[in-house]
């Protein structure tokens, strides 16, 4: 199968070298920027352009792997005919690639992706979408040689799946930067925590998470959370994220 990038970011850096240890060919690498899809191309031994006029015709399938803002700017530039087109957003419509072939669709998966960091492709979960049902199918199909994790999802499921991933992601590595703060402004291994983090993540596959909230505010031990708050004094703005979801835990308990 014949495919090609539009971006040469980390998700498309990730999904290029998995395409291309199943076997597939990966075609070309688009970027505005020439250097960046020449250092994706060398890697899967493609063809770098940064002219959309270059698109090689002969394409299977044609992966936009670029931001939402481009993905807008992008997507009325291409006409592709019958070629599958996908996108790999989680908060934009399939939509948006309904001027671009007959047959769109959108293939994401809620992880995150970091250009070097190697990732298991055949654990990750993929939501795919298409256009109709043959379209579709050839998607489940296509991306079932990286993975066998593979959900259909509406447009709306997959944006409440991209909700609950900054939750999960984003907001959860900005408690762990304001922990690791904390840990090296007063001389202590933030490897300490190590443990209990990767614990705590295990247990979420174990059920309902509200059942195993634990710590002072779940207890109601407002001698701990006080001294908490003495110790966050002379730092309003992390005594005012603690404050913050302290009450948050509290309310997720009730």
């Amino acid at each position: 199968m014949r495919i090609s990038f539009i971006g040469s970011g980390n998700v498309a850096t990730h999904l290029a070298l998995a395409m291309r240890q199943r076997g597939h060919v990966v075609a070309q690498i688009w970027s505005r920027n020439l250097q960046h899809a020449q250092a994706l191309a060398n890697r899967v031994e493609a063809q770098p352009i940064d002219d959309l006029s270059l698109l090689d015709t002969k394409a299977n399938v044609y992966i936009l792997a670029v931001s939402d803002d481009a993905l807008f700017d992008i997507a009325p530039l291409l006409h592709l005919g019958n070629a599958v087109v996908v996108h790999t957003s989680g908060a934009t419509s399939m939509d948006i690639l309904k001027d671009t072939s007959t047959r769109y669709g959108v293939v994401w998966s809620p992880q995150s992706f970091v250009r070097d960091v190697a990732i298991e492709y055949n654990e990750l979960p993929f939501c795919i979408e298409g256009c109709d049902k043959d379209t579709e199918d050839y998607i489940e199909e296509f991306i079932g040689m990286i993975s066998t994790h593979i959900y259909r999802t509406t447009h709306q499921q997959r944006q409440y799946l991209h909700l609950a991933s900054v939750f999960v992601n984003n907001f959860t590595n900005g408690i762990y930067a304001v922990a690791q703060q904390l840990c090296w402004q007063h001389n202590v291994p933030f490897e300490i925590l190590y443990p209990i983090i990767n614990t705590t993540a295990k247990r979420i596959q174990w059920g309902d998470v509200r059942y195993q909230l634990t710590g002072p505010a779940i207890r109601g031990d407002e001698k701990t959370l006080a001294t908490h708050r003495q110790l966050l004094a002379d730092d309003p703005q992390t005594l005012m994220f603690y404050d913050e979801f302290t009450k948050l835990l509290q309310l997720i308990k009730l």
